[in-house]
């Protein structure tokens, strides 16, 4: 096609007051749009009921106030589709370790057009006020009915709740990471009510996110993780300078004689060596009051796996920090990798479909491709570019197509 035919303005009518849009700016739309429901939903295109895979590390999952107004319940994105057409449905975006409800006694008399056998119930699953359509410390909607404009939310990585960036219990002193353009630069986010569990992360303070409420707005957090000290720095650095804006009297004097950072003779994997050097059981920190945390690029890259700390994130049900299936970039980088492999399938059985005509078939159809642009062209080049094109234009054109294929021999 022609420069002309690519910027040429699409739109519902020849009034001036209609929006218009170009058809590359169109079909860049739509690929954004699909782009992102495909990360969304993991790649799951919706034809099977994902309860046979079991717990699924993560998945995107729906709630039905229509079949469960309590809000106890969640489904698959197939079941979804399937089962609850027409049904008020909640999207809560993926859930870690969640196993699809639909169906089962939840449901009462209901049952599972996709999988009908199922257990009773999923007593492995987790729900939250998000399951009844509300979200936050207020406990309000999302979109707010009462609101004109929408407020932004965060997700803890740990609970999976949603948060007004307001009501996030940020000290007045404190900002959120941002950039210049007022864009996050932090990679996850952990709620003031989950902070405590995660306390020990301030033993790893290169890995939190926390701006200086003194340094000039010009400077940017820094967010990569620092490079690993060499020998003799990790055995002279004090105790208190790991435990970051952990108060030093909060430490054990056992803690600071004994449990000072050692070079770890092997990466943040060993079952043997811990990086910290910490008995995270015995010497947690404690605080009068727990900050939300903001956590830089990659950071459970860095997190200690040695047997002690792995038996505590166990103990504290947070042993999921240590898989990297579990988190919302490997999610959607799984879900882009799907999405191309099935973009190249679809190439496939095209390409495959084109292969299999006979000759006299093939030249039909590259001829009838080629009269097609043509005609397109032919009418881009003798319209009135400061004008959009109508529906009427699209079909006068499909008809002077017609009328010249029953013209041809």
């Amino acid at each position: 096609m022609s420069e002309k035919c690519e910027e040429t303005e699409v739109c519902g009518d020849e009034t001036e007051s209609e929006p218009t849009v170009s058809i590359d700016e169109y079909l860049k739309a739509v690929e954004e749009e699909e782009l992102e429901a495909d990360l969304i939903l993991g790649g799951d295109e919706g034809k099977e009921c994902t309860y046979s895979k079991g717990y699924m590390k993560r998945q995107a999952i729906f709630s039905c106030l229509t079949c469960t107004p309590e809000g106890n319940a969640g489904v698959c994105t197939a079941c979804s589709l399937s089962c609850h057409e027409g049904h008020e449905v909640l999207e809560l975006w993926t859930k870690r370790g969640f196993r699809c409800d639909c169906g089962n006694s939840k449901f009462g008399e209901f049952f599972c057009k996709l999988l009908a056998s199922k257990d009773v119930e999923n007593s492995n699953n987790a729900y939250n006020h998000n399951f009844k359509g509300t979200y936050c410390t207020c406990d309000l909607p999302y979109p707010d009915p009462n609101v004109e404009e929408q407020v932004e939310m965060i997700q803890c990585c740990i609970c999976e709740d949603w948060f007004h960036e307001e009501h996030i219990g940020l000290p007045s002193t404190d900002k959120i990471p941002k950039d210049e353009d007022d864009e996050h630069i932090f990679e996850d986010f952990i709620c003031q009510g989950c902070a405590e569990v995660c306390s020990f992360l301030t033993y790893y303070p290169q890995l939190i996110s926390a701006p200086n409420p003194s340094s000039s707005g010009n400077e940017k957090a820094v967010l990569e993780v620092d490079p690993p000290l060499s020998s003799p720095e990790k055995e002279n650095r004090p105790l208190d300078s790991i435990a970051g804006s952990v108060n030093s009297e909060t430490i054990p004097a056992e803690a600071k004689s004994d449990c000072k950072v050692k070079e770890c003779a092997e990466v943040a994997g060993s079952s043997s060596t811990c990086i910290i050097g910490i008995d995270l059981a015995r010497n947690s920190p404690t605080m009068d009051q727990f900050k939300p945390l903001f956590l830089s690029k990659n950071w459970r890259e860095s997190l200690c796996t040695c047997d002690n700390c792995t038996e505590f994130y166990a103990q504290k049900g947070i042993i999921f920090l240590t898989d990297k299936e579990d988190t919302i970039a490997e999610y959607e980088r799984k879900a882009q990798q799907l999405r191309s492999e099935n973009i190249q399938k679809q190439e496939g059985v095209e390409a495959s479909f084109f292969n299999n005509l006979h000759h006299v078939a093939k030249m039909e159809l590259l001829s009838g491709i080629n009269d097609m642009k043509n005609e397109f062209c032919a009418f881009m080049e003798s319209s009135d570019p400061s004008k959009p094109v109508t529906p009427a234009d699209i079909q006068q054109v499909f008809e002077n197509l017609a009328k010249k294929r029953k013209r041809t021999p």
